[in-house]
């Protein structure tokens, strides 16, 4: 009980840890936080208009009683429960999604094109395919692959898909079941009930960062914000703050970005500061739009593959909870989601420009719908995704085991840098996961599993 604690970040890992540690009723811990508020990328925003905005499209489903049980905690019996109605805007025409199970809607060439694809690509057992492009293909053929697979991921990770590997697919994306999609075609239902997220829940009211909010007020005593680390001795278990400080550890749990933590680190060997280089990311612009009118769509939220619009994905936001909009008789929401790659420089007004007319492009909005705006407000993302390179296993293998063999932990989002457990729930659950390991080395199931 005596074992020093440090967690830096207070993100959905950071806070999972403090909970977990407030829960084992340990005493001697400290979070330290970069913002003046917790949350981190699943904090949230209410602009001066009463706009309330998320880091990004948010949707609360679980793997885990645990995570269940820190929800019930935070939110209590305030929040909302939908069922997912998600679409992919293509051809002029809405999708239902899954994409693939549910192409019956295409116009008949692309039908055509799609189905025959799918039917050669059932038939094709042999191979294994070398990187992300080529899964596509061999899974989907590639009538899938050329009207929505391929372009639709290559605006949200914003990297060549040739070099992402496949093995971080798992439940991220619906494979086929070409008898399945047949039968749909021929007698002409709609599939939608796929993936874990077909239901979810959202809060009642302060967006996704009220679970978050509310979970570091119950332990705000343990909570150092608005301190950034500068360095960490690794040898000497002693890292340095912004403001000067410099504070011992015994055990360090990190969930800033691990490129960045490796950085931090002044005696790390060559051969991890080489493979933290390896790793790839891509940042983000949030847009989100504020209209003076109320909307009755219905849906949760939208994929975009084509050019028509830069956004990869559009958040009906104001459907999420009626209190995200100051009156939802009156107005409603749209929350855009744009990928760059992690060099790139953004021009934000022309995002922001660019973003509206996507709107109209796709037929979210009508060109008068203009004159209604009543807010527009932008989030910078400078860490969105972890890209699942052909190269980041071999550095997570480097990196993980010299830092943990110095009792630093690195999880999280981006602190783990895989995507394939990189949700909200995993996120909580790796925090907690990672002071069992940390305090009495129980084998951790999430991020190691």
């Amino acid at each position: 009980m005596d074992k020093n604690i440090l967690i830096i970040g207070a993100g959905p890992t950071g806070l999972g840890a403090g909970h977990r540690l407030k829960e084992l009723g340990y005493k001697n811990w400290r979070i330290i936080e970069k913002n003046a508020y917790a949350g981190g990328l699943a904090s949230s925003f209410v602009d001066n208009q009463g706009y309330t905005w998320d880091v990004g499209g948010h949707v609360i489903f679980s793997h885990y009683k645990r995570f269940d049980r820190f929800v019930e905690q935070a939110l209590g019996s305030d929040y909302l429960e939908h069922l997912r109605e998600s679409w992919i805007r293509i051809l002029d025409r809405w999708i239902p999604y899954p994409f693939q199970n549910n192409i019956r809607h295409l116009p008949r060439q692309a039908l055509y094109e799609c189905l025959t694809g799918l039917y050669e690509a059932s038939q094709n057992n042999s191979g294994n395919p070398e990187n992300f492009k080529d899964w596509i293909l061999s899974v989907f053929g590639p009538g899938v692959a050329e009207y929505f697979m391929s372009p639709y991921n290559k605006k949200v990770w914003a990297t060549p898909l040739e070099k992402m590997s496949k093995d971080w697919i798992a439940e991220r994306v619906s494979v086929v079941d070409f008898r399945r999609v047949l039968e749909n075609v021929v007698l002409g239902k709609d599939d939608v009930s796929w993936g874990p997220n077909n239901k979810f829940i959202f809060p009642l009211k302060g967006g996704t960062g009220e679970i978050f909010r509310n979970i570091a007020k119950s332990f705000n005593d343990h909570i150092d914000y608005g301190l950034s680390i500068e360095w960490i001795d690794a040898e000497k278990r002693m890292l340095g703050l912004s403001e000067g400080r410099v504070m011992e550890y015994d055990r360090l749990i990190s969930t800033m970005p691990l490129d960045v933590l490796v950085s931090k680190i002044r005696n790390r060997p060559e051969k991890v500061a080489q493979a933290a280089s390896l790793l790839v990311a891509n940042k983000g612009l949030v847009v989100g739009v504020g209209f003076e009118r109320s909307d009755p769509a219905t849906k949760c939220w939208m994929y975009f593959p084509e050019n028509k619009t830069p956004c990869y994905r559009v958040t009906h936001f104001s459907n999420y909870s009626h209190n995200n909009v100051p009156d939802i008789n009156r107005n409603f929401s749209l929350m855009a989601e744009i990928s760059y790659p992690h060099d790139h420089s953004v021009d934000k007004e022309a995002a922001v420009e660019q973003t509206i007319q996507g709107f109209i492009n796709t037929g979210l909005i009508n060109a008068e719908d203009r004159n209604l705006i009543k807010t527009v407000y932008t989030i910078d993302i400078d860490y969105s995704y972890p890209v699942p390179t052909l190269e980041r296993d071999k550095a997570l293998g480097i990196i993980q085991p010299w830092m943990e063999g110095k009792e630093i932990y690195s999880r999280g989002r981006f602190g783990a840098w895989k995507y394939e457990v990189g949700n909200m729930d995993h996120s909580v659950v790796q925090g907690m996961e990672v002071v069992d390991k940390a305090l009495n080395s129980i084998p951790e199931k999430v991020y190691w599993g």
